[in-house]
């Protein structure tokens, strides 16, 4: 059996679903070390895996996840300078007994030149589709095509601009690594013309794999983060469950970071008008509910254990989030804020498991409140989305995204 190093960086949600592949591939009998960040070092031992260190957590001080009002230059220069530190910290993690490589949507594109240095195979498991085609315009843009020619445009210059994100990095790490100078744009194309498997982590339930994509880009379905079989929700959580009907589950993740106390008091405010009581997570946001019996706050629980206890979800629409709350059978309201969160969430009102989008700025409006709640009630009165909900669940159920992935790797091990 290999031995596998999984390399996965960024907030929660692009480094937990690979906590699945991992238990997954160590029950297949393979020994597996998870490549992350210390803040999720606890979750990558609980799943039976080994923890290595990469640094630029973003979860310190002043990081990019944490930084607010902050103009598109100054945050394209924060992201290089994470890269640049990621790519060290890649180079340090990969040690003389790896035997193959898996790479997440944010380490693959430095991924590529430590698998030439140490020519190693590998394989990419990105979590949200990056290859141009002409059925959607980039996820990162929201969504919004531009017709088939305009879409493929598109989806290439993004590419170019995530080449240039990774100049500097690239660079220092391929001298590091002795590696021969080559250009970002360089090794990705030699990558695609190679052809080997990339495995994307989500659901052709949400999103069908677009036709016009070449075989090895393939879509497995989603991985969940692991969570212990015996699990269960805090006893105050199942208190406050059994004192009411089934509440809304409201929080956003790694977005917002530092504004809890203002979008605590618009969700209690929205749920009030609403009629109906709330479970708000506080997430990096610090999202916190004022003292109400029909209001609990919590930290961090497992959607897998949480939202099929929910009437309805209200979130920032990640990748991970917006399948969890379809894998639950509960309808969405949706609340994007940046990157690939537009994208999903028009996927999921397409879907009709989800209500319009919300825009996250609309929060900050004089009717943000009013808007929620009138989501809010649109949600949750009528079943027709709580019907097609749980028709998805029933399809992502027979699903098996990270047995795909230890398939994978078994052949490319034989």
């Amino acid at each position: 059996m290999p031995r596998i190093l999984l390399t996965a960086a960024g907030s929660y949600g692009d480094v937990a679903p690979y906590t699945g592949v991992g238990a997954r591939l160590r029950e297949a009998g393979h020994r597996v070390a998870l490549a992350t960040h210390d803040s999720y070092a606890p979750l990558v031992r609980a799943a039976g895996l080994e923890f290595r260190r990469l640094p630029a957590d973003p979860r310190r001080p002043g990081a990019t996840g944490q930084r607010r009002n902050t103009g598109p230059r100054a945050l394209l220069r924060t992201a290089a300078a994470f890269l640049r530190e990621l790519g060290d910290g890649l180079a340090d993690a990969a040690r003389q007994d790896t035997d193959l490589l898996l790479f997440s949507t944010t380490t693959a594109p430095l991924g590529h030149h430590l698998a030439e240095a140490l020519r190693l195979p590998f394989l990419d498991l990105p979590l949200v589709p990056g290859a141009p085609t002409g059925d959607f315009a980039p996820v990162v843009g929201g969504g919004r095509s531009l017709g088939r020619r305009g879409n493929r445009a598109a989806g290439r210059l993004s590419l170019r601009v995530l080449d240039r994100l990774h100049a500097d990095a690239a660079r220092d790490l391929r001298a590091r690594l002795g590696l021969p100078p080559a250009t970002a744009r360089t090794v990705r194309r030699r990558t695609e013309a190679a052809g080997r498997p990339v495995l994307h982590g989500f659901s052709e339930v949400l999103l069908p794999r677009p036709a016009d994509w070449p075989a090895h880009l393939e879509v497995v379905g989603n991985w969940w983060p692991w969570h212990a079989p015996g699990e269960r929700l805090p006893p105050v959580v199942e208190d406050f469950l059994a004192a009411g009907p089934p509440p809304v589950y409201v929080g956003f993740g790694s977005m917002a970071a530092g504004d809890g106390e203002r979008l605590g008091a618009l969700a209690a405010d929205a749920l009030r008008r609403a009629g109906l009581r709330g479970v708000l997570q506080s997430g990096w946001a610090g999202l916190a509910a004022p003292e109400h019996p029909d209001l609990l706050t919590v930290g961090a629980l497992p959607h897998a254990l949480l939202f099929p206890r929910m009437s309805a979800v209200v979130h920032h629409c990640g990748a991970g989030t917006a399948a969890a709350g379809l894998r639950a059978g509960v309808p969405t309201v949706p609340v994007p804020v940046t990157a690939d969160q537009p994208f999903w969430a028009a996927r999921l009102a397409a879907l009709g498991a989800a209500t319009a989008p919300v825009p996250f700025r609309d929060l900050s409006s004089d009717h943000g409140a009013a808007r929620l709640a009138d989501a809010l009630t649109q949600v949750t009165a009528a079943p027709a989305r709580r019907e097609r909900a749980t028709a998805v669940a029933r399809r992502l159920a027979a699903e098996d995204g990270a047995g795909a992935v230890a398939e994978a790797v078994g052949r490319l091990s034989a």
